[in-house]
């Protein structure tokens, strides 16, 4: 069987049409309006040439000429960086590590709970969902002071969180406030030609909230 790296003339990520991981990485190529193929898949039935270059099968995946890269956030930095215009992270050390901190930061609270939510049983579903709930809520300061997450650009930052928010009401959570500042903050990432042209099909229907 032909080598996808032999098959592929052009940057290729292959995604899941549902993980919020991929679709950071998805939002990230179509805001730098990067030409590259993406192909959609099941991780759980990854294509077996694919699992020869990434073993885990795990989504997303980015191939180039000779390089993997299979971690989404990873994907994300190589993409600003190989890519540097229009720049989505400061240009200072200080601000680029703190915008990593945020990140991690971000992955480590509310895309644990998003997972959670997504992939346990019902009790502990409930639990993490009330969490997020309260920990974004409680952010709304930071979501008011600036137009965008701590910064007035947009940076990767809001990369990462814009499609954990756009997953809410898909699975029963309302962050809206008396002065509307996360949803606000929210539509703007939503109404970027980047991020529309993001979605898949499926994430498109995410919009809808739960019955």
């Amino acid at each position: 069987m032909a080598n996808i790296i032999t098959r592929k003339a052009v940057m290729t990520l292959f995604s899941s049409p549902t993980c919020a991981m991929s679709h950071c990485a998805r939002f990230v190529l179509h805001e730098k309006g990067i030409a590259a193929d993406i192909e959609y898949y099941d991780p759980n039935n990854a294509p077996e040439d694919l699992l020869e270059l990434n073993p885990t099968g795990t989504s997303p995946t980015l191939i180039e000429r000779d390089l993997v890269l299979y971690d989404s956030r990873i994907i994300m930095e190589y993409l600003d960086e190989r890519f540097p215009h229009p720049p989505l992270h400061q240009m200072d050390p200080v601000s680029r590590a703190n915008a990593r901190m945020v990140i991690k930061r971000i992955d480590q609270e509310w895309y644990q709970l998003l997972d959670e939510i997504l992939f346990s049983g019902e009790k502990k579903s409930a639990r993490a969902k009330k969490m997020l709930r309260e920990s974004i809520l409680n952010a709304a300061p930071i979501f008011a002071a600036r137009p965008y997450f701590m910064s007035d650009e947009f940076s990767l930052i809001d990369c990462a969180i814009a499609p954990l928010l756009w997953r809410l009401p898909s699975i029963g959570i309302d962050i809206s406030t008396p002065d509307g500042v996360i949803t606000h903050y929210a539509q703007r990432l939503f109404n970027r030609a980047g991020f529309k042209r993001s979605l898949s099909e499926a994430e498109k229907e995410m919009a809808e909230p739960s019955k």
